[in-house]
This record gives C-alpha cells, sequence and structure tokens, in this order.
C-alpha cells in the first residue's frame, strides 16, 4: 500500500526532515513504494502540485523539491499501485482548483464498480478525471458531495472559508455511496479473515482546512512535540506546540504520516472511521463515523 504525509502550521515550515532526513523518512519507505510521488504544496494560498511515475529514493527531483519546500500545508504520496497502471496520471496526489487528495487503500474490485460509481458523480466534475484509479474516483465522489453541499449555502468549491461541517458530511456521504454500490464495509474488522475490506485512509485540503480520515489503513498524527527545538526563538511558541489537544482547541501544527517518524514528535494513532482536521483558523475538530 501507500505512504502519506500531511502538514499545517500557522508559520510556513520546511518539512524535509520529515521526507529525506528521518531514519523512516518518506524517501527511504519509497524502496517498498516504487510506483510514483508526488509533493504538494501552497505558495500564498495556490496549490503547486509537483509528481512522476519515478521512485523517490532513485529521483533527484523529489530531492530537490522537499529539500526547498516551505509551506503552511504540505501532502506527500508514495504510490505502491493495486488499481491503475504506473502513470503520471495515476500519482497522488490529486488536485481540482485549491482542492488536493491523497489515499492509501484499495477498493476491492474496482473495475466491477468503477463505471457506476463514475455515474454518481457530477458531470461536471467527471470530466476531470483522468487515470483509472479508485483514489481519483473516491477524490471526485467527495467533491460532488462538497459540492452539493456548499451550493444549499450559496457556495462553491472554489470559496475560502470552507467550514469543516461542509467537509466531513460530504466524506460520510461519499464513503456511504461506496459502500452501498460495492456491498463492502469500511469498518468491517480485521478479524473477517479473506473477506474484503474498504480501505480508504486518505489526506484532503484546500490549504486551508486540513484533514484525515482513517479508513482501516493505519494513519497517526501529531499536535506537539516532547520539546521543541525553538521554543526559546520561535514568535509563534505557546504551550499547545509541547501538550495534548483537545477538539475545538486552537493549535500551531498538526502532521498526519502512514507511520509514526522519528524525532521529537509525539504519535497518536487515528481510530478506524475517526476524521480529524483542523480549520482555517487551526482549531482542531474531529468527528466519527
Amino acid at each position: 500500500m501507500c505512504r502519506l504525509f500531511g502538514f499545517r502550521s500557522i508559520i510556513p515550515s520546511q518539512v524535509h526532515h520529515s521526507l529525506l532526513s528521518a531514519e523512516n523518512a518518506l524517501v527511504w519507505q519509497s524502496e517498498r513504494h516504487p510506483d510514483g510521488w508526488g509533493v504538494a504544496y501552497y505558495v500564498g494560498g495556490i496549490p503547486h502540485l509537483i509528481k512522476t511515475a519515478e521512485t523517490a529514493l532513485q529521483d533527484t527531483l523529489f530531492r530537490r523539491v522537499s529539500g526547498i519546500v516551505s509551506s503552511h500545508t504540505v501532502v506527500a504520496h508514495l504510490r505502491k499501485a493495486t488499481k491503475g497502471q504506473n502513470a503520471l496520471m495515476n500519482s497522488h496526489p490529486f488536485q481540482y482548483g485549491s482542492w488536493i487528495f491523497a489515499h492509501n487503500g484499495d477498493i476491492p474490485s474496482f473495475a466491477q464498480y468503477r463505471g457506476e460509481l463514475i455515474a454518481r458523480i457530477d458531470p461536471v466534475l467527471r470530466r476531470f478525471i483522468l487515470g483509472d484509479t479508485d483514489s481519483e474516483v473516491v477524490f471526485y465522489l467527495i467533491l460532488s458531495h462538497m459540492s452539493r453541499a456548499l451550493g444549499t449555502r450559496g457556495k462553491t468549491l472554489h470559496q475560502k472559508g470552507v467550514e469543516p461541517e461542509d467537509v466531513y458530511e460530504a466524506i460520510g456521504a461519499a464513503i456511504r455511496e461506496v459502500e452501498d454500490v460495492t456491498g463492502l464495509s469500511c469498518k468491517a474488522p480485521e478479524e473477517e479473515g479473506d473477506n474484503p475490506r474498504l480501505l480508504l485512509s486518505f489526506v484532503l485540503t484546500n490549504g486551508e482546512v486540513l484533514l484525515a480520515h482513517q479508513g482501516n489503513k493505519e494513519l497517526f498524527y501529531s499536535t506537539h512535540k516532547v520539546c521543541c527545538s525553538e521554543r526559546d526563538v520561535c514568535p509563534s511558541f505557546g504551550s499547545s506546540c509541547e501538550s495534548r489537544s483537545e477538539a475545538g482547541q486552537v493549535i500551531n501544527h498538526l502532521i498526519f504520516s502512514s507511520e509514526e517518524l522519528h524525532g521529537d514528535n509525539v504519535w497518536t494513532p487515528m481510530k478506524p472511521g475517526q476524521l480529524l482536521g483542523v480549520d482555517t483558523r487551526m482549531r482542531r475538530f474531529e468527528h466519527q463515523f
């Protein structure tokens, strides 16, 4: 399966340690996830997306990009193909407008259900599907539900100030739709043995709201460190940087990763069906499906 990384901070921050320098940084994980990589970041609220079908470990571009990127919001992905050929159009993250999406998971027997799932995507959005992965279809299914929800409030996908409720209601609706079409569950326990399960863990952001959903593939998050090495020089340092946070609390940074990265960050595993993120004001929110 693939590897995910998502980051949002109140100050523009470099993420090269997580992507390159740590003992288990993403670049080393690409030995086991060799089917493409991508990094998305925001400059002045505008998303920039760089991705290839190459292996990150052997790609000097990955090291160059990861070494210079400094942004409030970053999403990175290493792909191990389960659906779709090894091609640029199938590499993650995927982008529509300001929205960025990266997925770690699988819809079993996807080819059997692809047509019906695509038929449920808004026709305006459907034409932007360029690859043949289940991940891209899930992304546009979520966007379709989000667009409808925002439309009832007189908003569009391209406007600023999207609220978390607009996003997680759409995610819940999209997951239920995939479950209805496939007859599979995103919450089926692993103990069911060989019975197929939906695997829908992903990171989604528009540069302001950042969230992740744990859909039966491991995800970890971190909102604080044991001790911040810049606590005496960082003008944004606060108590939340070195202490656990709760839903509703304003925090300084949020990181998602497919596995715990070595370093000072304190990592907490997400639970199946858990959605967690920050809104435009860096206020932490949670929702359980």
